[in-house]
Formats: C-alpha cells, structure tokens, sequence
C-alpha cells in the first residue's frame, strides 16, 4: 500500500481556463492547496468537458478539526465558451454520502464507483446493503444530523465513524434517529456498517458516548416480509416488541487511546 502515501498531483483538467470570479479562485485555491494529501478515489468527467465530478479520501483530515469528515466530494463546471470555471465541494463522514452527493449533482452513479483496488472491503453482506441505502437515498429518506470520525492513528485500534441520521420512511417511525456505525479493523483491511435504531436524538447521542448497552440493531433492510411481520405486531396490543433482525452484539468499550504517530486509512473502497 506504500503508493497511498506518495504525493499525487491531481489534474483538475482546467488548462486555458480562469475562475469565474475572484473569490471562486480565492475559494478553489483554499479547497486544493493541501491536494497532495488527496487519494483519488473515483473521477467522472462529461463528453462536452463541462463537467468534472470527483471523489477523494483527505490524508490530512486527521490533523484537522478532531471528528472532521475524511471523504471530499467535488464538482467542477466550465463554461467553454468563456473559458471560466465554478466548482461546488462537500465533505462526507462515509463514501456512501459523498457518492450521493455526486450523483445528485448530476454524476451517473455507476461513474461514483471506487476505482482503485486499495484500502478496507465491506466485511460482509449487511454491510453492503447498508451502504447502497446511504448512496441511493431515495426520496431523501435520510436527513443527516451529525458525524464523527474517530480515527485514533495507531495501530492498536481500527477507525471508527459516526453518522447521525433522521429516517423519514413510514417504517422507522417508532425508532426514526438512526445511528449508522461504520467500524474498520485495526489492520485496516475491512470494515463494518450497523443501522442503530432509537427514539430520540438524545438516546443516540447517549448510546454513542458511553456505550452502556448492547447495539440496538434496526431491521436489516430490504426484507419486506420482515416490515410486514413488524407492521402486524405494532397493531398488537397483546404482542411485545417485534425482535431484531440481528441479534444485538455485544457494547464496545470507548476507545481513548493514546497520542502515537500518525495513521490513514486512504484509498478506495
């Protein structure tokens, strides 16, 4: 993995362009000025060379603001007959997020894609799973709330990232705060997502502070047997709670470890 932490130069392909305004140059100036420290992960650029859409992981987003998200998502307009430039930028908790933004943007979502072979794997289906609900979100089910990534930068943990949502669909209205739990191995070579399902923002918040209860795991998605089993007992005055999918795992201590040399986890998943 020695070639993620090379320094790259990335070609924004606006050769003979200027920006369309002073603070859009003062602003893509700022965004790009530390890009070396960009992995790219994902580039889709249209026919007409009017459009760029690209995605990458920001090595230096550890020595950032502590929790800052680590995935940059960016999308650059030309005008060809001006010859000038405009661009937007997001930062993004997790891939999904910043393939969504993307693809909203105007990006094919196929084009989304990681392309490079490197960095962690979904550890399992589930995970999976849960990463195509983040990177379709139809109908703008999740509105996201708060993220946090704990990337500790030694190797005696892996990475942990937190990400706050509201869940608009009818289904998850006794439980609409969720919490999705993305989990790397501390070698870095796979990682988990898990849907935390809770009441209120307070009760997510609170879980993912002390961790003083097993994981309150949501339905796996995409069963609608399972909705309909889930619909027929909240009708049930005589019925207790319907069971999780998942059994729920065991409460993870929090990880406070100590300062040490710096760590990333760069490159595509």
């Amino acid at each position: 993995m020695e070639d993620l932490y090379e320094s790259l130069e990335y070609d924004y392909r606006l050769a003979g362009f200027q920006a369309a305004t002073e603070r859009v140059e003062d602003d893509f100036i700022h965004v790009t000025i530390s890009d070396d420290m960009f992995v790219p992960m994902a580039a889709h650029h249209s026919a007409d060379g009017r459009d760029s859409y690209l995605l990458f992981y920001d090595r230096a987003a550890i020595w950032g603001v502590p929790g800052q998200a680590e995935f940059v998502a960016l999308r650059i307009t030309r005008d060809i007959d001006q010859r000038t430039y405009t661009f937007d930028i997001e930062r993004a908790a997790v891939v999904p997020l910043a393939q969504n933004w993307l693809i909203r943007q105007g990006c094919p979502p196929e084009a989304t894609l990681a392309t490079r072979n490197h960095g962690p794997r979904p550890a399992d289906a589930l995970t999976s799973r849960l990463e195509d609900l983040l990177r379709t979100n139809a109908e703008n089910r999740y509105e996201v709330l708060d993220d946090f990534t704990d990337n500790p930068c030694t190797s005696d943990f892996g990475v942990e990232t937190r990400l706050v949502v509201y869940d608009h669909h009818p289904d998850s209205a006794s439980a609409p705060y969720r919490l999705f739990l993305e989990e790397t191995d501390k070698n870095l070579q796979t990682y988990t997502v898990r849907e935390v399902a809770f009441a209120t923002a307070e009760e997510a918040d609170d879980w993912a502070m002390n961790r003083s209860a097993p994981l309150p795991l949501a339905p796996a998605p995409g069963n609608p047997s399972t909705r309909r089993v889930q619909a027929a007992r909240a009708r049930s005055t005589t019925e207790g709670p319907a069971p999780l999918a998942v059994p729920p795992a065991a409460a993870a201590a929090p990880r406070t470890p100590p300062a040490t040399a710096s760590r990333t986890r760069g490159g595509a998943r």
